[in-house]
């Protein structure tokens, strides 16, 4: 059953999104590191401790979506339809998000800035890389956890490797495109043949695994 959302929730929510949106503003305007949490406060209006309360770290206020990321595979994975391996799932599912121009996989005009503050700061550049290191435990986690694997069973590990390979393939390929500032439409069309590329490569073992019963 859906709840619905309290006065005092959606002001934390709101209240979070804001400093969230002022810091990326600043950040796009003058680069990671030349911003400080003390201006990113005066800007939104907000003390100091208020930034951190919400942001325990200066670069969770730029890649503020990191624990969607790291549960994204998994919830492919928990929500494959019947008659669906988990890698049929995650191409399913990048497929749509492709094909819907979604931001999630970095199609948007702002992609191109967006990458640049990443590439100038060492440490929003670690953050990302612990970000995708979480999602692939996780990952690894779901599957086993959705085939009822042993403790020392390698599989789930192994699947979960291949699958975020493809994810980070794809965001790669992307972002380069994008820097680029090339026009969406054909770096979704492409994108997509990329995807077929990976599927094609990916074994029987791999493309079977987890698979739903059919109905």
């Amino acid at each position: 059953m859906a709840t619905t959302e309290g006065l005092r929730e959606r002001k934390k929510r709101q209240t979070r999104q804001h400093i969230s949106d002022v810091a990326t503003g600043l950040f796009l305007e003058r680069g990671f590191d030349a911003v400080t949490i003390a201006e990113i406060a005066r800007a939104a209006d907000v003390s100091v401790n208020t930034v951190y309360n919400y942001f325990p770290a200066k670069e969770d206020l730029f890649l503020d979506r990191g624990e969607d990321v790291i549960d994204r595979l998994s919830r492919y994975v928990r929500g494959r339809r019947p008659g669906e391996s988990a890698a049929d799932a995650v191409l399913r599912e990048l497929r749509a998000a492709v094909v819907g121009q979604s931001p999630t996989v970095g199609l948007f005009a702002g992609w191109a800035d967006f990458m640049r503050v990443i590439t100038d700061a060492h440490a929003l550049r670690s953050r990302l890389w612990a970000i995708q290191q979480e999602a692939l435990a996780d990952l690894t986690t779901t599957l086993a956890r959705e085939t009822a694997a042993r403790d020392d069973d390698p599989v789930p590990a192994l699947v979960a490797g291949q699958l975020s390979w493809i994810h980070s393939t794809l965001m790669a390929w992307i972002g380069t495109e994008m820097v680029r500032r090339r026009d969406i439409g054909e770096v979704a069309r492409e994108a997509l043949g990329l995807l077929d590329e990976a599927e094609e490569l990916l074994g029987d073992k791999v493309r079977a695994y987890a698979r739903r019963p059919a109905e």
